[in-house]
C-alpha cells in the first residue's frame, strides 16, 4: 500500500490528471457515436471506453459455452462420403502428423467413424443439421454456423481458457470482464457480468468449472463475473441474518463505506474502490435477485417453450430463461457453461442425451429474444472449446464404447442476432471433416469479430500491465467480415 503512495509523485499526479482530462474530452466526442451512455456503478470509476469506437450492432452477449467439445462430425459438419470409409484407417495425408491427446496417441488403429446421426437440410438457408437438434433446426434461418473454427489447444482447460481470455495460461481477464471494464454497466441493480454453470444429469463428464473462466485477471476485481448458484440463494449471503432489517443493513453499509472512502483517499488502492462498489451492489441485489429468479409469473407458453427442465433450478433450461431475464434487465454479458460433451467412450449413448438437455432451451432463448425485439441487439453464441476426431477412439467392433478424441484443427459453432448475418454457413472443412479447407476462423479472429459487433476495435482496446499493453486478442486476430450482417 505504501508503494502506491510513494509512486504518486507530483509529476505523476499531473501526468495522470492530464490523461484524465484528455479522456473526458475524447469521451464527449465519441459519445454521439455510442448506442447509449453506460451507467456508472456507485463507488466505481467511469468505464475505460465510455463510448464505443464505432456504432455497435450488439449491446449484450449471451454465451452458451458447451464444455467438453461437441462433436462437429455428428452435429453440424455433414460429410456423406465418410460412409465409404467406415472402419478404414484414416489416411496419413489427412492426419498430417497432428499432435494427438494421450488418449489416442498410442492407439494403433485409427479407423474412420462417420456421423452416428442422420442429417437433413433446414430452412430457406438449407443448413445441414443432425436429427438430434430438431429445435435448433427450427431456427436455422436465424443462425450463422461457422464450420471452420480452429485452435492450438488440445486439452480442455487450456482450450476453454483460450476462448474466454485469449491465452491458454490462466491469469488474463475473461471476455465478460473486458466488456465490463470497457463499456461499464447498463444497470445499477445487477452485475454487468453474470455466470451460471450446469452439467449433464448423468455426470458423465468430469469437466471442472474453474473460477478463472470468469475472472478479472489483472483488471480490478470489480469486473469479474458474479456466479449464480444452482440451488439455495443464487448468491451466497444474499439474505440478511435473522434480526437484521434492511434499514439496519443500509446503516451498516453507509458507515462501512465512509471508512473505506477514507482508506481509498489515503492509499489509492483500486481494490478498496471495488470493495465499496461490491457492497453497494450486494445491497441492491438483495431486492433485484429474488425478483429475477422468480419465474412463477412467466406465461405457461414461455415455460413450455424452454422445455420440461425449466422449472428445475440449476438446469441448463432454467439458466437459459434466466439469461433472457438478465438481458432484459440490462446485464451486459451472461455466460452459461454446460458440461457433458466429452464423449470419449459414450458417443452412442450420451450425445443424444446432451442434445436433449440443451437443444430446446438454446433454440427457445433465440426465439424468446426475437419475439421481444431483443435479438437484433443481443449476440447469442453456442459452441465449445474444440471439436472431435473423425477417427474412432476405441475398437470398431465395440459399438457400445465408441467415442471421439479431442480435435482442435476444425470444429463448428453457431451465432445469432447482434449483427450476425442470419441463415449463413461460413467456412468449409475437407472431405474428412479433419482440416479447414476454406475461410478458417481462429479463436482470436472470433474474439476480434465479437468485439467489432460490440463497437470495439480490438487493436485499440488495451490495458497496461507489467509494462505491456494487453488485449483480449493478444497480438493477432482479424474481423471476419463474411459473417457480419
Amino acid at each position: 500500500m505504501l508503494e502506491v503512495k510513494r509512486e504518486l509523485t507530483r509529476r505523476a499526479l499531473f501526468a495522470r490528471g492530464g490523461m484524465g482530462l484528455g479522456g473526458i474530452a475524447l469521451g464527449s466526442l465519441q459519445q454521439q457515436e455510442a448506442w447509449g451512455a453506460p451507467v456508472r456503478p456507485a463507488g466505481g470509476p467511469e468505464p475505460a471506453l465510455g463510448a464505443t469506437h464505432f456504432p455497435a450492432k450488439a449491446k449484450r452477449v449471451i454465451y452458451l459455452f458447451q464444455n467438453g467439445a461437441p462433436t462437429h462430425v455428428d452435429l453440424f459438419d455433414y460429410k456423406p462420403k465418410l460412409r465409404e470409409w467406415m472402419g478404414v484407417e484414416i489416411p496419413p495425408s489427412v492426419q498430417g502428423g497432428q499432435r494427438l491427446s494421450t488418449m489416442t496417441a498410442g492407439q494403433k488403429a485409427k479407423p474412420v467413424l462417420p456421423n452416428v446421426t442422420e442429417f437433413q437440410q433446414h430452412g430457406r438457408s438449407g443448413a445441414w443439421l443432425c436429427n438430434f437438434l430438431p429445435h435448433t433446426a427450427s431456427i436455422a434461418d436465424d443462425l450463422c454456423i461457422v464450420r471452420s473454427m480452429h485452435t492450438e489447444a488440445i486439452n480442455h482447460a487450456p482450450a476453454i481458457t483460450f476462448f474466454l481470455t485469449g491465452a491458454e495460461i490462466p491469469g488474463r481477464p475473461s471476455f465478460g470482464a473486458w466488456l465490463s471494464y470497457g463499456l461499464g454497466s447498463d444497470t445499477e441493480e445487477l452485475p454487468s457480468f453474470v455466470v451460471m454453470t450446469s452439467r449433464d444429469k448423468e455426470a458423465s463428464c468430469g469437466q471442472i468449472f474453474y473460477d478463472y473462466y470468469w475472472g478479472s485477471g489483472f483488471l480490478p476485481t470489480r469486473y469479474q463475473g458474479v456466479k449464480f448458484r444452482g440451488g439455495g440463494d443464487p448468491v451466497l449471503y444474499l439474505s440478511n441474518p435473522d434480526g437484521v432489517s434492511r434499514e439496519v443493513r443500509r446503516g451498516l453499509l453507509d458507515d462501512l463505506a465512509a471508512l473505506n472512502q477514507l482508506r481509498l483517499r489515503e492509499y489509492g488502492d483500486p481494490e478498496i474502490g471495488t470493495r465499496i462498489a461490491q457492497y453497494e451492489m450486494a445491497y441492491r441485489m438483495q431486492a433485484s435477485v429474488p425478483e429475477l429468479t422468480d419465474i412463477s409469473k412467466e406465461p405457461s407458453h414461455i415455460l413450455e417453450m424452454y422445455g420440461p427442465d425449466v422449472k428445475r433450478p440449476g438446469s441448463f433450461a432454467y439458466h437459459c430463461l434466466l439469461a433472457r431475464r438478465l438481458a432484459e434487465r440490462g446485464v451486459r454479458f451472461v455466460q452459461l457453461m454446460h458440461a457433458g460433451w466429452d464423449q470419449h467412450r459414450n458417443l452412442t449413448t450420451q450425445l443424444q442425451i446432451q442434445c436433449e438437455d440443451t437443444d430446446q432451451p438454446s433454440a427457445a432463448l433465440v426465439k424468446d429474444l426475437k419475439q421481444r425485439g431483443m435479438l437484433e441487439d443481443t449476440l447469442v453464441i453456442w459452441g465449445g472449446e474444440f471439436g472431435r476426431t473423425t477417427f474412432l477412439q476405441g475398437a470398431i467392433e465395440d459399438r457400445k464404447n465408441w467415442g471421439r478424441d479431442h480435435h482442435p484443427r476444425c470444429f463448428s459453432l453457431w451465432m445469432a442476432g447482434g449483427g450476425i448475418r442470419p441463415g449463413t454457413t461460413y467456412g468449409e472443412t475437407d472431405d474428412f471433416a479433419y482440416n479447414v479447407a476454406k475461410d478458417g476462423v481462429h479463436v482470436h479472429d472470433f474474439q476480434a469479430t465479437l468485439l467489432h459487433l460490440l463497437g470495439i476495435d480490438h487493436t485499440r482496446f488495451t490495458y497496461r500491465f507489467q509494462g505491456r499493453d494487453f488485449r483480449l486478442t493478444d497480438v493477432a486476430g482479424q474481423v471476419v467480415r463474411g459473417i457480419l450482417a
